[in-house]
């Protein structure tokens, strides 16, 4: 905890304290200054950072959630205003950038501090400005004269720049940035914080790393076993289960409780008892009435308490501001609504009159109509009882009402997904995880520690609680000990993820020459991890290489060269393998044309896999070229599913048909049930031709049976046949082999980490060569020398790029340049362009989209046919950049630009509120990008007509909040 603000700093201090004290004010006069204006005193770890950045030095701080880090960003900035210099804040995300805005401009004032998130211009000229990482990024590249007089670059949640689909910018930011700013990094504690430390010293001259481990309150752990709370650690006398160790002891009481738990799965009848559908799983029922439990071991029952319960144990034991992780949307939305059907109230009268009214007053702008759409009452009335939900799918607005009222102490719980770990200011004195598991994307996966360190460390606000606590709800089998690891892990490795994309490389060029592009790319945090990794791996290489020499002696024979022998034996292994290889592409091949034969209406009987059995084609899957057929089927039991060469391990054949309606929809229950009906009304009493037996076909090509046959008398004639010993010699010579193939892995990995970067950076720009974006010219490179080869310069075409940030971004300027959407409304275009700005969350969700009519559905097709052609170009380069353009957004952009209500809009595509308004965000950030790079086309009108469009309603009114 940091020093009593009531209490005089030099209390208490011996003579040599007092004059270390006076000495420091004197040698860091801003920072004395600085520390006067705080709430209460620093710790050591920002003193020291703090000192290093007034001493004219840039710093890492690698510090644990709730820590206080920001407080040294903090002080970078009020350290540039007393120099009369600038600084930049950027962050991750706008909702950071926002509240960090808000913060900023009650200390200096609102014309001193400015905010930049690429939807959001206030100040922009202000000698303080907070910014998303991606407008600094933006700026740098431009040239933009907002940079001169900067000293200062706070780089907030700096860890980002792990995240695959966003870190390089970091990168980028941290390597263009000139020489004279200082950079402030913060990070959440990682175990290689030094390594990126010693990284930014590289690329931007002097830099301090400062690791802090230590929270600044204790967090204590603990599992709700039913309405109980068990400590997660043992108490001893050496260790302080607050601020816990690894291989720290775990409760015995809570060790004998998984251990009775487990017994009683092994003894308990598995059949569910009468008139249930199986065990209750915890906080998924209902919100009120009795809970239902499980039997345990020892005839005791561990109750899976609902959510209300879960509220009132943690506000009975003081618990309370509490937020709830459920690492689901619908289950926090889900959590709400029990909550008020349990009548839950945690604010008192006055706390409610005062929630109330600053919901009112916030929302006052949003039409009624719209209200009713958002499900403003019930948000409404939860926050007025003290209870609210938090995630990516609610409107932004709401979520910064959520967070400001949890700040005032007026909403006591929010159920959030993972999204609220990322920096956003709302600690609570308890944290809360349902589950240890959650889905990343893919599948559902155990979350790590550094993603339970970075949740559990909302737990304990700092000035406020003497403690934290971090809860876990029991769940069947879970592991104390494996609880405990995550629990006491406090760090986790920062990888990474940086790679050149087509519009960083003709921004480099135009700025840098290619030469020196190359160079500089090679200074990357990726790079410089590469070559680390190259001692490591280099060192593996050299014991392989001893340890070869050994097998090989170990196989000498007396007869003969017995690793010739062996050679000949693998030969024959080689040659026998690939006819089994062969005789199952055969197979593959004739499995892929019975699938190219499959027409919508055909019934199939599907061979393996989950839905194995009688289905309806409903898509073929065949329209992507090169690529394997993955029809979309649906089953008798209405499962709509694309399958894949997994389900077919033997080829498919029409058995029957079925008209398949014209506009059915995979995603719409009552088409599915429809369908479905109708396959069991056609299928009743017809029998599926039987299924071919699977087996492996034994058929060998007469050249390949001829070679065998060869390669057998040979190995009979060799005099190391006859060696008694020889099986023991061939297992030598097999490590040797396998130890042989491990070192060519080992050499082909160090080939590939050095230069990796560079070499990417060469690909992106053969690419960018062939298609006319960049051009060789006769000159030298300019300050290089004639060595670097043939100047390359951006081509008119390449200028357009340089304008395009997306994702797709040669996509759009290639579609620019072909003119693809010249002749498209504004509102058509938004359609269009949505396809490049928005990725549907699962891959099923992309299933059968919905498409406005005219010109949209052309253009869109012509749209993917230009990405197909540029992803076999990009195959040709070794590149794997470009994503599908995705249409399951297509139809809310062109009716909102057209003018539909939010009601019609949202019912029809699925979508909530947040997520609507996000993805209206990304589109019209890619339209105002489009309107720049366009030059003298039509589309240029068209997409700032099509954002006047866009920019209305729940929209609009987003954009002000």
């Amino acid at each position: 905890m940091g020093a009593d603000p009531r209490r005089d700093p030099d209390e208490a201090l011996s003579p040599a304290d007092r004059y270390a004290a006076f000495r420091s004010r004197r040698e860091h006069p801003v920072l004395a200054e600085f520390v006067d204006l705080q709430a209460f005193g620093l710790d050591d770890f920002q003193l020291r950072a703090c000192r290093e950045v007034e001493d004219g030095r840039g710093v890492l701080v690698a510090a644990p959630t709730g820590s206080g880090k920001t407080i040294v960003g903090e002080f970078a900035v009020h350290l540039a205003l007393s120099q009369g210099r600038k600084a930049f804040y950027t962050t991750p995300i706008k909702a950071l950038s926002n509240q960090k805005y808000a913060d900023l401009v009650r200390r200096y004032g609102p014309e001193r501090v400015g905010l930049l998130t690429g939807d959001r211009t206030i100040n922009g000229e202000a000698p303080v400005v907070v910014m998303t990482t991606e407008v600094l990024r933006n700026m740098l590249y431009a040239g933009s004269r907002t940079l001169a007089g900067l000293g200062f670059v706070v780089m907030d949640e700096v860890h980002y720049l792990a995240d695959r689909a966003r870190g390089a910018v970091w990168e980028e930011v941290i390597i263009h940035l000139p020489e004279s700013v200082a950079v402030i990094s913060l990070s959440a504690t990682v175990s290689n914080a030094e390594e990126f430390g010693d990284w930014l010293a590289t690329v931007r001259g002097e830099v301090t790393t400062i690791v802090e481990e230590r929270r600044p309150v204790p967090l204590y752990q603990h599992v709700m076993v039913g309405r109980k709370l068990v400590d997660l650690f043992a108490d001893s006398d050496d260790y302080d289960p607050g601020f816990p160790r690894e291989g720290a002891q775990v409760n015995p009481e809570l060790v004998r409780i998984a251990r009775d738990d487990w017994a009683s799965t092994r003894i308990r009848d598995r059949r569910s008892p009468r008139g249930q559908k199986g065990g209750q799983r915890g906080g998924q029922g209902g919100g009120h009435g009795r809970d239902r439990g499980r039997n345990v071991g020892n005839g005791r029952r561990v109750w899976v308490p609902s959510r209300p319960a879960v509220v009132d144990r943690l506000d009975r034991a003081d618990l309370l501001p509490a937020i709830v992780f459920v690492f689901s949307r619908a289950g926090c939305d889900a959590a709400v609504k029990q909550c008020l059907d349990g009548n839950l109230w945690l604010n008192s009268p006055e706390e409610r009159e005062e929630a109330i009214a600053y919901v009112e007053a916030q929302c006052a702008s949003i039409p009624r109509d719209d209200k009713v759409v958002l499900g403003y009452h019930d948000f409404l009335e939860g926050l007025a009882r003290g209870v609210a939900a938090h995630h990516a799918g609610l409107l932004p607005a709401f979520k910064e009402i959520v967070e400001q009222l949890f700040l005032r102490g007026l909403c006591k719980v929010v159920f959030a997904t993972e999204t609220l770990a990322l920096g956003i200011n709302m600690p609570a004195r308890s944290v809360v995880i349902e589950r240890l598991s959650k889905w990343n994307g893919e599948t559902h996966a155990d979350i790590t520690p550094g993603e339970y360190t970075q949740l559990t460390g909302r737990a304990g606000r700092r000035g406020i609680d003497v403690e934290g606590h971090g809860i876990v709800l029991w769940q069947q089998g879970l592991d104390p000990k494996r609880l405990a690891g995550l629990a006491s892990t406090r760090t986790y490795p920062l990888n990474s993820s940086f790679r050149p994309s087509y519009n960083m490389a003709v921004n480099l060029v135009h700025q840098l020459g290619r030469h020196t592009a190359r160079e500089v790319l090679e200074s990357s945090f990726a790079q410089f991890q590469a070559d680390r990794a190259v001692v490591g791996l280099s060192r593996q290489l050299r014991k392989a290489e001893n340890a070869l020499e050994g097998y090989a002696e170990a196989a000498q024979c007396h007869l003969g060269d017995f690793m010739e022998y062996a050679a000949m034996r693998r030969k024959l292994s080689d040659v026998e393998s690939r006819q089994v290889k062969a005789r199952r592409h055969d197979r593959r091949n004739d499995v892929i044309t019975s699938l190219m034969a499959l027409r919508p209406g055909d019934i199939i009987d599907v061979p393996a896999g989950k839905f194995a059995g009688i289905a309806v084609v409903v898509d073929p899957g065949n329209t992507r070229r090169g690529e394997e057929p993955r029809p979309m089927v649906l089953t008798l039991d209405r499962q709509a599913r694309r399958l894949n060469l997994m389900d077919f391990p033997t080829p498919v054949e029409a058995f029957a048909r079925l008209r398949v309606p014209k506009g059915f929809e995979a995603r719409n229950p009552q088409d599915r049930r429809d369908l479905a009906s109708a396959l069991r009304s056609r299928t009743k009493g017809v029998a599926p031709p039987p299924r071919p037996f699977q087996t492996e076909d034994r058929r060998t090509t007469p050249a390949a049976k001829d070679e065998i046959d060869r390669l057998r008398a040979q190995l009979r004639a060799h005099p190391c046949h006859a060696c008694p010993d020889r099986e023991d010699h061939a297992r030598w010579a097999e490590r040797h082999f396998k130890l042989h193939r491990d070192a060519q892995t080992l050499a082909r990995r160090i080939e590939q980490r050095t230069n990796t970067i560079a070499r990417q950076f060469d690909r992106v720009c053969e690419v960018l060569t062939d298609l006319g974006y960049l051009e060789e010219t006769s000159e030298p490179e300019e300050g290089v020398g004639a060595e670097a080869g043939p100047r390359t310069v951006v081509t008119p075409r390449g200028a357009r790029l340089m304008r395009l940030y997306s994702d797709l971004d040669l996509v759009a300027a290639e579609a620019l340049r072909e003119g693809l959407w010249d002749d498209l409304a504004p509102s058509e275009l938004a359609a269009v362009l949505s396809t490049l700005a928005y990725e549907a969350r699962r891959p099923e969700d992309a299933n059968a989209p919905r498409l406005p009519g005219g010109r949209v559905q052309p253009a869109i097709e012509d749209t993917v046919a230009l990405w197909r052609e540029l992803e076999m170009l990009e195959r040709e380069h070794k590149l794997d950049f470009l994503r599908e353009p995705d249409p399951g957004f297509a139809w809310a952009a062109y009716r909102w630009a057209e003018g539909d209500e939010l009601d019609d809009v949202l019912r029809v595509i699925d979508l909530p509120a947040g997520d609507f308004v996000r993805w209206m965000k990304q589109l019209l950030d890619l339209l105002g990008q489009v309107a720049n790079a366009a030059g003298e086309s039509p589309v240029r009108r068209t997409a700032r007509e099509a954002v006047t469009l866009l920019r209305r309603g729940i929209v609009d009114y987003d954009a002000e909040a």
